[in-house]
Order: structure tokens, then C-alpha cells, then sequence
């Protein structure tokens, strides 16, 4: 099997992303003033990234409700059309936050400048995360010789390479397209590669092409993409209140939630650039977290929903496949006190 290596984390790939970054992010102009930059305030604020994902819209409720201001920190919150972007931002440190899959954590961990550690768990992917492929594919052998678009070295190829590997299948019996999501999904709409793998809103896109189909999803796949909040171990270390605001924060918004239905749909559907009705596809396939799955997920266990045994099994997947060239330390990963601070605080 061909070795592929995540983009690696070396001092020249830092230095690029500042550029690479300040020129591929885009403003979150749908939601408040207050989360565009303010360098003279910078230092007091907890800087925290989020992208495209059902999971992690909710936080847009949170700046759009006042919810981070009651809970008592201070946040800048930037929005990223591309995920890749927002992960080498943090790595890079130029966030102290940001929401992200285990397996990517794990990816970026060991070269992150300012450390990565996964705090809390938004969601689990339950469907959301699909493999779509043009309507001749009928399974995945029929991928063989086909172009696949994915964004390498990020969750959708980390799914499209579990499904490979569970049917024997070689990624060099395949041939990858590498392009960021929603210019992969628009690569499958127009008839220039034959599959794609894609989560939400991408594959809407991709499903505008006649006779496409999704082929796999991470439904098939449970426990295998838990969506993060993750966080700098400098902010632990220095600010540990603010990053326990930040998960009491997250609770409060899913409290604003089941309060405000209505409203909650029509502010998550307008950070991800979709109607209302469309936003409705997406919550099947998004298991959000309560407090006490929060707790199960950060605990020792024998299955993928126990977060320590699913990165005990992602990190050596990686390693075997050339994902990573050396793993992180994973006791340094997860840490579970923020959760047990807050169910603590709930009487859970």
C-alpha cells in the first residue's frame, strides 16, 4: 500500500500558515460584529474556531444568544469554510480552540505548538458523514479504478479508508482526487470524478447529480467519528475556568435548544448557509451528546463509544496506513474533568 503522511507540522509548515490561514478564512459575517478581530482585546479573549458541521452549528446559538457573555468567557469565535483550515490553525496556535473529530486530533496532536486536548464530545456522526458515488457503483469493489474526491487526511477519508479496509480493498486500487470538501462535492456534481466523501452540508450538493447515491456512511461505522471541542493544553494550564465556561457554555446552548426549537433551527441553518427544511436532513444523522453520554464516552471501555479504546484503535489504524508518523500521547489527549466538573455541578 502507498504511504500517504498528513500534511506534517515541521517549523517551515508552521511559518506557512499564517499566511495560508489569514488568506483562507473567511469572516463569520452572519453572525455578531463582536466575532471579527479585535487585536487590542485579543489576549483577554479565548480565540475558538468552528466549521462546517451540524454537531458544532450550535455554538452560533451561543455568540447569537449571549450564552458564552452568562457564562463568563470571553469569546472570539471564527468561523472556517474549510475544516483543514481551522486544524492547522490550532495546531499552528493560533486558536486556543477548536471543534474537531478524535481521529484529526490524534493526527495533529503530537506536532500541535500548544498541545491538543479534547475537552468535551458535541456529537457522534450517525449517518451524517457519507461516501456518494454515481448510480453504476454498487458497492465498493466497484470503486476499483474509479476517482474518488475526498480531503485527504481528514474525516471523510478516514471513513472512506475504514470502508476499504473492512472489505480488503487497497487505496491504490483506487485513485484519490485531494480537494477540500465542498469543492469535492461540487467536482462529484459536475461529473468530473465518481465518488466523494462529504458531511453535511456538502453531500446536498453532491446528491444533485442524477442517479447519485450514498454507497456508505458513518452510520455503519459507530463510535468511529466522535466530533470534539478541543482545546490548547496552555489554555488548560492557564485559564482553566475559561475552558470550563466554555463546556458549561455548550450545555446551556443545548438547554437554549430544547427551550427554542424553532429559533435554534433558523440560527444553525443560517450560520451553515441553508434553509430551514434542508437543515432537517441533517439531525438524523448527528447524535448530539448529553451530559451522562459525556461521561460514558471519556471513560475506559471495550468499544469505540469509550473514547480511550476508540483512540487506542484510530491511532494504530493511522500508524499501519501512514495517517501519522508517530503517535501523540493519548493520556494527554482526553481529559474528562471539564464533563465531571459540570454533571458534578448538576447534581449528575
Amino acid at each position: 500500500m502507498k504511504i500517504r503522511k498528513l500534511l506534517p507540522l515541521c517549523a517551515v509548515f508552521v511559518l506557512s500558515l499564517v499566511l495560508a490561514v489569514s488568506c483562507n478564512q473567511t469572516p463569520d459575517t452572519q453572525t455578531s460584529n463582536s466575532e471579527t478581530t479585535a487585536s487590542t482585546e485579543a489576549s483577554a479573549k479565548v480565540v475558538m474556531g468552528y466549521s462546517n458541521w451540524p454537531g458544532w452549528w450550535p455554538w452560533a446559538i451561543a455568540k447569537e444568544a449571549g450564552l458564552f457573555e452568562e457564562n463568563g468567557v470571553n469569546v472570539e469565535l471564527k468561523w472556517f469554510d474549510g475544516y483543514l483550515e481551522s486544524m492547522q490553525a490550532l495546531a499552528a496556535g493560533q486558536l486556543d480552540a477548536n471543534c474537531q473529530t478524535l481521529n484529526d486530533t490524534i493526527s495533529f496532536a503530537a506536532d500541535a505548538v500548544n498541545g491538543e486536548v479534547a475537552v468535551l464530545v458535541n456529537d457522534n456522526s450517525a449517518g451524517n458523514d457519507k461516501i456518494i458515488v454515481t448510480e453504476d457503483i454498487n458497492n465498493l469493489e466497484d470503486l476499483k479504478g474509479k476517482k474518488v474526491a475526498v480531503e485527504e487526511g481528514v474525516v471523510d477519508d478516514f471513513l472512506l479508508t475504514l470502508a476499504l479496509e473492512d472489505k480488503g480493498i487497497s487505496r491504490e486500487e483506487i485513485e484519490i482526487e485531494n480537494l477540500e470538501t465542498g469543492a469535492a462535492a461540487a467536482a462529484f456534481a459536475s461529473g468530473k470524478v465518481d465518488a466523494v466523501g462529504a458531511f453535511p452540508p456538502h453531500w446536498l450538493t453532491a446528491l444533485k447529480r442524477k442517479g447519485s447515491k450514498e454507497l456508505v456512511s458513518s452510520k455503519q461505522f459507530p463510535g468511529a467519528i466522535p466530533d470534539l471541542l478541543v482545546v490548547t493544553q496552555k489554555l488548560i494550564d492557564e485559564q482553566p475556568e475559561q475552558v470550563q465556561a466554555l463546556v458549561n457554555t455548550w450545555f446551556a446552548t443545548l438547554d437554549f435548544i430544547e427551550q427554542n426549537p424553532e429559533k435554534a433551527d433558523e440560527i444553525m441553518a443560517k450560520r451553515a448557509d441553508i434553509s430551514v427544511e434542508e437543515f432537517q436532513q441533517f439531525k438524523e444523522g448527528t447524535k448530539i451528546f448529553t451530559i451522562e453520554e459525556n461521561l460514558e464516552a471519556f471513560n475506559p471501555g471495550d468499544s469505540m463509544k469509550h473514547m480511550p479504546f476508540a483512540a487506542e484503535k484510530m491511532t494504530k489504524f493511522m500508524l499501519d496506513v501512514g495517517f501519522i508518523e508517530k503517535a501523540p500521547d493519548l493520556k494527554k489527549v482526553l481529559d474528562d474533568q471539564f464533563v465531571k466538573t459540570y454533571a458534578e455541578s448538576q447534581g449528575k
